[in-house]
């Protein structure tokens, strides 16, 4: 097994299956209308609160442990999916993905998070938190990309699209597999 095929392991919020199925339906219409080489599938749809990569199991169960720790009354909370959005060239985008209207409840379960996984000795990425689910990756129009594109959504979704935050969950990823994360750990939040 080479270093590649790995697992990566990631502290994600996970956003229950009733709003990734209203999702999947929303990714069906942009696909026609947005071309990206990659779509996420829909059960993959998630928040990533700290990447870890490839863990070592005994870094890993500390991780876990100092989360847990963190988390013992953080509530359940509602965010709101609100709008679309892009990293990298606006002509060809890197990542189209969903936004969620600014919540402090995301950004301190996010902060205690990424200090745990701080604390278990992981070298995380130092950029500023951006809450974002990742929808598809690579832009491949026969034409540049136009932010325009990104108002289809409100066609779809008129109104932000509300979801509960019950649970932080570590997932591993299984790149041969579709869906790909799986759920190996859950920090359910007080309900």
């Amino acid at each position: 097994m080479n270093m590649n095929q790995r697992p990566h392991f990631f502290f994600a919020v996970r956003i229950p299956e009733a709003t990734k199925l209203i999702m999947m339906d929303h990714i069906e219409r942009l696909k026609e209308d947005i071309p990206f080489s990659r779509w996420v599938h829909y059960m993959d749809l998630h928040i990533t609160l700290a990447f870890l990569g490839s863990a070592e199991p005994e870094k890993l169960k500390a991780a876990e442990n100092y989360v847990k720790e963190a988390l013992p009354n953080e509530g359940a909370f509602t965010l709101k999916i609100n709008k679309l959005g892009f990293f990298g060239k606006e002509e060809s985008p890197r990542v189209f993905w969903a936004d969620t209207e600014s919540s402090e409840e995301l950004f301190d379960i996010r902060r205690k998070v990424f200090s745990a996984c701080e604390q278990a000795g992981f070298q995380l990425e130092k950029r500023a938190f951006k809450p974002h689910i990742t929808l598809a990756r690579k832009w491949k129009g026969p034409v540049g990309f136009q932010k325009e594109l990104l108002n289809i959504w409100y066609q779809l979704q008129p109104e932000p699209l509300e979801f509960q935050v019950e649970d932080v969950v570590v997932y591993q990823t299984h790149l041969d597999q579709t869906p790909k994360y799986e759920a190996v750990t859950i920090f359910p939040l007080q309900s």
